[in-house]
């Protein structure tokens, strides 16, 4: 039978693994065809006038999130971080395909071939990974500290 203490482990190295695996694909995505992207990311409607600092910002916060789940005692935060993320990155999608009359294509790699409900299906899914790491890992925490 396996314990719950192992069955978090494993869900908390699934999760990060994944958040790890899409932060570094999507930030090296970004940053090998950055003209591009940063092209693309002037062509948005919504954030043509910071197009600049997100073009930098956006794969720069990719890599740092990616690397906080590497420090154990930075899991939770790793967690949380890239909730915020996604949930931002599913806004602006949301927002996108809502508000505005022209829809630009600022996603690299594989993402690009999805369609915008595709992708935004993709983002909730990892809003709801990054739900789960945060509360695999608090509760992680809570046996860790009942168990010494």
């Amino acid at each position: 039978m396996i314990s719950s203490k192992t069955l978090y482990e494993f869900i908390i190295k699934a999760t990060s693994t994944l958040f790890i695996v899409l932060f570094v694909y999507a930030a090296n995505s970004k940053f090998l065809d950055f003209e591009e992207f940063r092209i693309q990311l002037g062509q948005s409607p919504i954030i043509t006038a910071y197009a600049d600092w997100v073009a930098w910002g956006i794969p720069l916060l990719e890599y740092i999130i990616a690397i906080l789940f590497f420090v154990p005692r930075l899991l939770v935060l790793a967690f949380y971080a890239s909730y915020v993320l996604m949930i931002m990155f599913t806004t602006y999608i949301y927002l996108i395909l809502n508000f505005s009359d022209f829809i630009p294509c600022s996603c690299g790699g594989v993402l690009e071939e999805l369609t915008w409900t595709e992708h935004m299906i993709f983002n909730l899914a990892f809003v709801a990974f990054a739900v789960i790491g945060v509360l695999f890992s608090a509760k992680q925490e809570c046996l860790k500290h009942t168990t010494l």
